[in-house]
């Protein structure tokens, strides 16, 4: 019904993924799997809402007047992950980046130590230091080609560093994690237990793969919600970041005023008109289009572990739980990370993230967007077999 092996031009339309290679020091005709944005259209539904409301032809300032906004972000919340809001929760941000270093400033002073867990989404460590905290990483376990927290290590740090707040990453970019209902209990008592705030970070919930299930970690206990500022967004689950438009749940009202507040301290309030109307068609009529989407990118994900163990000795899959980025594990190759970055941009033409700008323990991996038409893939992966002489 979904036709997600089209291909869709995307240069020349200010496009960051494809326009911009050169500025940011790139060959030209790279091929782009790097920034975590779709080759998709988005549904059918949210193109309609959009083209009805360009037709209008009006774009003055605009909110959601009435509450059909909240209950399909509502329904969608508690039909996919049982997790029942409230109104008054909601905060809207032009985007989750900009809600974490809202709710850095919120929730801590200049100078407070802020924690997190690495290799994670870079933008996490720049926010803490724009913003003047000071950053603790918490680095993962990487073990027998899977990822693990240390939360013994993340006690003593708490204790020692005197950790106000914890950004958590959920699932987990870019190793792909789905952290199961204990972890994250575990991780809510730890943070409980020593008064320490939490910045959930969920905007990738919606990509989880078959034997693994996405638990919001608000919806816990009662405890989490309170010290939790829940971040999320239709705009990685759709494809609609260009439209700046994340959903922020606050559950404690004290800190929910506190975050009001310092939105208004950047000058920011109505959001983006075409961002409210996409959110809310995608909630209300892009479920369908997901689930074929899940599927599609299921087969991707099997082509792409099946060129890696049967045609590319030189990198291994970590294998994802969620999301639709794969972290490669290139140590095989025995590379070092510029060899490695040399050759998959001048050689095979190809742009991925590589892993050392996510912090402690990226090196020698690779991140690798497969949220793509699958011919697009399998000529990707054709060149990196390529440029590694296979």
């Amino acid at each position: 019904m979904y036709d997600f092996d089209k291909i869709i031009d995307r240069r020349g339309t200010h496009s960051l993924k494809y326009d911009f290679a050169p500025r940011r020091g790139k060959p030209d005709d790279i091929l782009p799997f790097w920034v975590a944005d779709m080759d998709f259209a988005s549904p059918p539904a949210v193109l309609d809402a959009l083209s009805q409301r360009v037709r209008h032809g009006v774009f003055g300032y605009s909110d959601n007047a009435d509450e059909g906004y909240y209950n399909a972000i509502s329904r969608w919340y508690e039909k996919r992950f049982g997790w029942k809001t409230r109104p008054e929760w909601l905060v809207k941000t032009p985007g989750v980046v900009y809600a974490i270093c809202t709710a850095i400033r919120t929730l801590t002073r200049p100078g407070d130590a802020v924690l997190f867990q690495q290799p994670v989404y870079y933008p996490f460590e720049g926010s803490v230091r724009i913003n003047d905290r000071r950053p603790v990483v918490n680095p993962l376990i990487y073990e027998d080609g899977r990822y693990r927290m240390d939360l013994e290590l993340m006690e003593r740090q708490i204790k020692d560093e005197q950790v106000k707040l914890f950004i958590l990453c959920s699932p987990h970019n870019p190793v792909s994690r789905v952290w199961t209902k204990e972890e994250l209990a575990a991780v809510g008592r730890l943070c409980a237990r020593y008064g320490v705030y939490v910045i959930a970070d969920e905007i990738h919930g919606d990509f989880v793969f078959p034997g693994h299930t996405h638990h919001v970690f608000a919806s816990l206990d009662p405890d989490f919600a309170e010290l939790c500022i829940l971040c999320t967004a239709p705009t990685k689950t759709f494809n609609l970041a260009g439209l700046q438009i994340s959903n922020i749940f606050i559950p404690n009202e004290k800190i929910r005023h506190a975050f009001i507040r310092e939105i208004k301290r950047t000058g920011y309030s109505q959001p983006n008109v075409m961002g409210l109307l996409a959110c809310q068609a995608a909630y209300e009529q892009g479920e369908e289009w997901l689930d074929e989407l899940l599927k599609y990118l299921s087969g991707n994900l099997s082509l792409l572990r099946s060129f890696l163990d049967e045609r590319f000795p030189y990198a291994s899959l970590v294998e994802p739980e969620g999301t639709y980025l794969a972290w490669l594990d290139f140590h095989a190759s025995g590379l070092s990370d510029q060899e490695l970055n040399d050759i998959l941009l001048n050689k095979a033409r190809l742009w991925l993230d590589e892993g050392a700008m996510f912090g402690a323990g990226g090196e020698g991996f690779q991140r690798i967007n497969f949220a793509c038409p699958k011919s697009l893939l399998i000529e990707g992966l054709e060149r990196m077999e390529k440029a590694f002489g296979r």
